[in-house]
C-alpha cells in the first residue's frame, strides 16, 4: 500500500499537468473499484478547469473550479501521465483527459483504489 511519502510524491508529480488544465473528458473503463465511480464525477470534471492537486492524509484532492474529486491509490494504484488516446492496458481503469493532448491515467491491478 502506498504510504504517505509515496502519496505526496504522486501529488507533486501530477501537479504540473493538472494545475490550470481544462478537462476535455473523463474516460472510465472500470467503474467497479473499491467504491463504484459515480457518474457525477465524470459530469462535474468534464469541462472544468483544474486548480491543482491537494492531499489530505492518503487521499489526493483533484481540485477544480466546480468542486473537488477525491482519489485514493488503494494498495497498488498509481497515476501516470500519458498521451491522450494511448491504448490502455488491462488494469488502466480511468483517464482524465486534458486539452492539449495529455491524460492522467489511473492503474490499479487490485482495484482497491477509488475516485469519488
Amino acid at each position: 500500500m502506498p504510504e504517505l511519502p509515496e502519496v505526496e510524491t504522486t501529488r507533486r508529480g501530477i501537479e504540473p499537468l493538472v494545475a490550470g488544465a481544462r478537462v476535455d473528458r473523463v474516460v472510465v473503463r472500470e467503474r467497479r473499484l473499491r467504491w463504484p465511480i459515480p457518474r457525477q464525477v465524470e459530469r462535474e470534471l468534464t469541462g472544468a478547469t483544474m486548480l491543482g492537486v491537494g492531499r489530505r492524509a492518503k487521499y489526493l484532492l483533484l481540485e477544480s473550479a466546480r468542486g473537488t474529486a477525491i482519489a485514493h491509490l488503494g494498495m497498488s494504484g498509481s497515476f501516470s501521465v500519458v498521451a491522450a488516446g494511448t491504448e490502455p492496458d488491462v488494469h488502466d481503469h480511468y483517464d482524465v483527459v486534458f486539452d492539449g493532448g495529455k491524460a492522467l491515467r489511473f492503474t490499479d491491478p487490485r482495484k482497491f483504489g477509488s475516485l469519488l
